[in-house]
């Protein structure tokens, strides 16, 4: 009775293999905005045998497109050929078609990815007795190494345009023919892991957007999958088309932060040439500075004026001739520690003098009886009269 429940449920897991490999073609996303066209590029070299040629293609991620180059991957399957993935017109908007690996080429919307893929078919090469033979005429194969070879010249059935789209506005006016219909319904394999990865390694390099590179990218076609730093790997040498990134991109923005209305003032302090020529350019008249006779306070670290004054040594002059110094400073402001600091005055040079006559320089000192402690007499001093 176990049995029974077992190849029920084998042949559910054959039927949903069967649905999904028919059915995983539609990628589930629609874009407004059609993808720039195809760039120009050179193949690079095909890197060993049993290698086949997958056409690079424009991808959507995070409102923008970007480049999947173009590379060589291994067959997953001896006799099993590349359908490569398309965007198509439909219902409003462009949708993806998802490739596929298959027996025979299927639709891929008429798209000239060229190296053998004209739009219908493949002409790049087939499978002989289990080997892949390549076409020289369209791919870059070094016969030095490669040996399954041969030569057939690729006559374009349809307009050698750039276009990456089927339908639409600008797009390609294929349809499929019975043969691809029916390759539809044949045996398929999703890209393999390693073709999701290359996808991926794509979708992360930032030089491979579309509004970055402007449908010229960076990488273009590599000699395997997420190869992008080897040498081998190619630029595009040109856009397919001008491109200019869609008009609402801009929009989907959130708006900078500005700062609050109203003119931003800086009012210098009172006093200062800042503000002096602040206020003749306003109209308004100028307050006195400090030497003018204002009475500001003193602000706390503002320098005394001793300490800015050169010392009388630092200044030459000639001999006996009075000191700048010497004369009375005008008051500045009122105040103890704006007045002239007694040791401010520097002993002036004098003429020579005679012996026993004072210095005119120096400074007398009062009288002895000018002091009052000098006044009064000693007590002990006093005699009687």
């Amino acid at each position: 009775m176990r049995i029974i429940p077992s190849i029920r449920y084998f042949l559910f897991a054959l039927v949903m293999l069967a649905v999904s490999s028919a059915a995983f073609a539609q990628f589930g996303i629609s874009i407004s905005i059609a993808p720039p066209a195809l760039p120009v590029y050179e193949q690079p070299p095909l890197p060993d045998e049993g290698y086949l040629w997958t056409p690079g293609y424009w991808a959507y991620s995070d409102g923008d497109y970007y480049w999947v180059p173009g590379t060589w991957v291994m067959a997953p399957q001896v006799g099993f050929l590349w359908t490569p993935g398309y965007w198509a017109w439909g219902n409003g908007g462009y949708a993806f078609n998802e490739g596929y690996w298959g027996p025979h080429v299927g639709f891929y919307g008429g798209i000239n990815y060229g190296y053998g893929y004209t739009g219908e078919g493949y002409q790049g090469g087939r499978w002989n007795n289990g080997q892949f033979a390549y076409n020289r005429s369209v791919n870059n194969v070094n016969v030095t190494n490669i040996h399954n070879t041969y030569n057939t010249t690729v006559i374009n059935n349809t307009t050698v345009n750039r276009v990456s789209y089927n339908g639409g506005n600008g797009g390609t006016n294929a349809r499929p023919s019975a043969q691809e219909q029916a390759a539809v319904h044949e045996k398929h394999i999703a890209p393999v892991a390693i073709q999701t990865q290359h996808v991926q390694a794509a979708r992360a390099n930032p030089q491979q957007r579309a509004s970055v590179n402007q449908g010229r990218p960076a990488i273009a076609a590599t000699p395997k999958p997420g190869a992008f730093n080897d040498r081998a790997a190619v630029p595009a040498k040109q856009a397919g088309a001008p491109y200019s990134p869609p008009v609402n991109r801009a929009a989907a923005q959130p708006p900078a932060k500005t700062e609050a209305a109203g003119p931003k003032t800086s009012v210098p302090p009172p006093g200062t040439a800042e503000n002096n020529n602040a206020a003749s350019r306003n109209g308004a008249p100028r307050p006195p500075a400090a030497s003018e006779g204002a009475s500001t306070p003193r602000r706390e670290n503002a320098p005394r004026p001793e300490q800015n004054a050169a010392r009388p040594e630092s200044a030459p002059r000639p001999e006996n001739a009075p000191h700048p110094e010497a004369a009375p400073r005008p008051e500045t402001a009122s105040g103890p520690e704006n007045a002239p600091h007694p040791q401010a005055a520097p002993r002036a040079e004098n003429p020579p003098r005679a012996e026993g006559q004072a210095h005119p320089g120096a400074t007398a000192r009062p009288p002895a009886e000018s002091h009052p402690e000098q006044k009064a007499a000693r007590p002990e001093e006093r005699r009687p009269e």
